[in-house]
């Protein structure tokens, strides 16, 4: 009589057909909360998502799947740091895919039919990959999560050619992947690039809510920056609102969408409750 296969196994066998890894070197772990937690060229992983609020009504629109890595015995080390020594191994790709692969199982633990799922992707992977999303959409599938429920988070900032933005974002669209532009407003954005893309999704650089609270002049800018990005259609987000002062700047900038450890930390799924935002810490624009 054939053994019965564990669902971890069948997990496991899965992703080594799509991840198109070494899976000797990849450990996936299910814990007694049901989430689960991997390790890849010895970089221990976990998943932790932050809510994203509906500033209008509070309804809770997803969240942002962060990395909390761990190398060693050390503490949490920042997803930078996980990032770049898995370049320098020359493991990067493996781990991107390893990284996401883990959010969706845990993300699955969250929602089963709604919200998004706002994920970063390392800009050294936009410029020297081709078919982008391809191997991810696979893995979605296979999981029951549509390409439509995942918001790409793209810092381009960091990238200068436009051609190969341009086709990383073609490619990621036809297969139904929403897109997020980041830094938004920083120095080094381009400001062009609202028009030439026209994301779904356009986050405004941290640093401008934070100097917002002393300066009256970035105060006054950032109306204007949240109706350029409404302008070409997009949502408009706010994130890492750290306190009540930078909330209400954000309210009364018109911010589409909000985020951050005032409205809800980053937590894993197990810890993470259905909890939707508390209106009452909103004050009329």
């Amino acid at each position: 009589m054939t053994k019965p296969v564990s669902r971890l196994t069948k997990i496991k066998r899965e992703l080594k057909r799509y991840l198109q890894l070494d899976l000797e070197d990849y450990g996936l772990k299910e814990l007694r909360s049901g989430e689960y937690q991997s390790q890849y060229i010895g970089v221990q992983m976990k998943s932790a998502f932050q809510p994203i609020y509906n500033r209008i009504d509070g309804d809770l629109t997803g969240h942002e799947a962060i990395l909390k890595p761990h190398i060693g015995d050390e503490v949490t080390s920042s997803s930078e740091f996980a990032y770049t020594y898995a370049e320098k191994a020359g493991k990067l790709v493996q781990f991107d895919r390893a990284s996401r692969a883990l959010h969706v199982l845990n993300f699955k633990k969250i929602y089963d039919e709604t919200g998004l799922l706002f994920l970063s992707v390392h800009p050294s992977l936009l410029v020297t990959v081709s078919e982008h999303g391809k191997i991810f959409e696979r893995i979605l599938h296979a999981y029951s999560v549509p390409t439509n429920r995942v918001v790409i988070q793209i810092d381009e900032t960091l990238i200068e050619e436009d051609l190969l933005l341009t086709e990383a974002i073609k490619n990621y669209r036809e297969r139904g992947y929403l897109i997020a532009l980041t830094s938004f407003g920083s120095r080094n954005s381009h400001i062009s690039r609202l028009w030439q893309y026209t994301p779904n999704f356009v986050k405004i650089d941290p640093s401008l809510t934070a100097r917002a609270e002393e300066n009256i002049h970035t105060k006054r800018i950032l109306p204007g920056l949240i109706k350029m990005i409404q302008d070409v259609g997009a949502f408009s987000v706010v994130a890492e609102i750290n306190n009540q002062q930078q909330l209400d700047i954000a309210v009364e900038a018109g911010a589409a969408l909000l985020q951050g450890a005032f409205l809800g930390e980053a937590l894993n799924a197990k810890d993470l409750q259905p909890n939707f935002f508390n209106t009452s810490n909103v004050r009329a624009a």
